[in-house]
């Protein structure tokens, strides 16, 4: 038996079953044994890959889109170019490549990661170059303006789920039978994020919240509001919670989220209503797909002037690789982007308000 399974089942037997967000947290995040605290999940020999892996088109975009909000609101002398969730670091890498022509961009950003993990802080430190600053969490940024990247950092925060019974809601909670994890229902509770949803949902439907990235997009809008700036969430999802999207990745395959703790990715889909409305008084823009939103920022014609160099089999990664992060059938349409920004500035470029 793992150690993460020895201490969830010991924490069950202590304190009956534990909601999903507990679950979720142990597995992810725990010191000894969590999955973060343990490895780089990343790239083809890790358990998934994320656009800034896939190419370097998604990183300079981004970063450019970032530059021209910062040149919109008049060029502040000081912001915090700042990421939530870095991963390697290969998006900050490429945001700050492509900027480095922006006349003056570079010398006023100052770069601030959001990371827990030792192991990626450590992957982030040889991917970046120049002064780094890291922090545990978002409330530890400096007030500065802040222009701010998140990437496939709010699907992986601990979710808790909901079934509607009758005119209220059962809590799906982790239990455990003969030594066996196993999701069953609590008793009836009435969670005040759900008041309207009676409204809209039928006996048996699962609705999904997450408090932690209700806080952090609190977090994130006042300072936006108050200070200046701008947010680019990108992540899959959908505008309102419905249904479970709870799910497990390993070896770039679905498995069993409760089978083998801590040695699996854990995520839900994002409900980016929740988001936008918790990041109140920033405004946010219309939610967009991905590859829509990429292809308004000039990625064919970047992805054409890649090409001219490239021929054999490069020519045909570089190729999928744009096909994969624009193509409804791929990363195109399942993950959507939102931006945040001031009331009476302009939204960030290729997204409307």
């Amino acid at each position: 038996m793992s150690g993460l399974r020895a201490h969830i089942l010991a924490r069950i037997a202590e304190a009956g079953p534990m909601s999903l967000a507990d679950y979720m947290a142990a597995c992810l995040m725990h010191p000894e044994f969590g999955y973060y605290a343990t490895r780089d999940p990343f790239g083809t020999r890790g358990d998934f890959i994320t656009a800034p892996e896939i190419s370097q088109m998604f990183g300079e975009l981004l970063g450019l889109c970032l530059a021209q909000v910062w040149l919109d609101q008049g060029r502040p002398a000081r912001f915090l170019l700042a990421e939530l969730g870095p991963g390697r670091g290969t998006l900050m890498a490429d945001v700050l490549r492509a900027t480095q022509r922006v006349p003056g961009f570079r010398e006023a950003a100052e770069v601030h990661l959001v990371e827990g993990s030792a192991v990626l802080r450590a992957a982030q430190r040889r991917a970046i170059a120049g002064d780094v600053i890291w922090h545990e969490r978002v409330e530890s940024l400096p007030e500065d303006p802040l222009y701010l990247l998140a990437n496939e950092f709010f699907d992986a925060l601990p979710i808790r789920q909901f079934q509607r019974s009758g005119e209220g809601w059962r809590e799906r909670v982790v239990g455990q039978s003969a030594g066996q994890l196993l999701l069953g229902l609590g008793g009836p509770v009435a969670p005040p994020a759900l008041a309207e949803r009676l409204a809209d949902t039928r006996e048996g439907d699962i609705v999904e919240t997450c408090g932690p990235a209700a806080a952090v997009m609190a977090e994130i809008g006042a300072r936006i509001a108050g200070q200046g700036g701008a947010a680019l969430i990108v992540d899959y999802g959908d505008w309102r919670s419905l249904g479970d999207t709870f799910q497990a990745l390993k070896a770039h395959q679905p498995v069993d989220p409760l089978a083998e703790p801590g040695a699996a990715d854990l995520t839900a889909h994002v409900d980016f209503e929740a988001l936008a409305l918790a990041a109140a008084p920033a405004m946010h823009t219309r939610l967009t797909p991905q590859g829509v939103f990429l292809e308004r920022l000039g990625i064919a014609a970047r992805a054409e002037a890649l090409a001219r160099n490239l021929s054999g089999p490069a020519l045909e990664t570089h190729l999928a690789a744009y096909q994969r992060l624009t193509g409804a059938e791929e990363m195109g349409t399942l993950f959507k982007v939102m931006g945040l920004y001031p009331e009476g500035a302009a939204p960030p470029p290729g997204l409307e308000p």
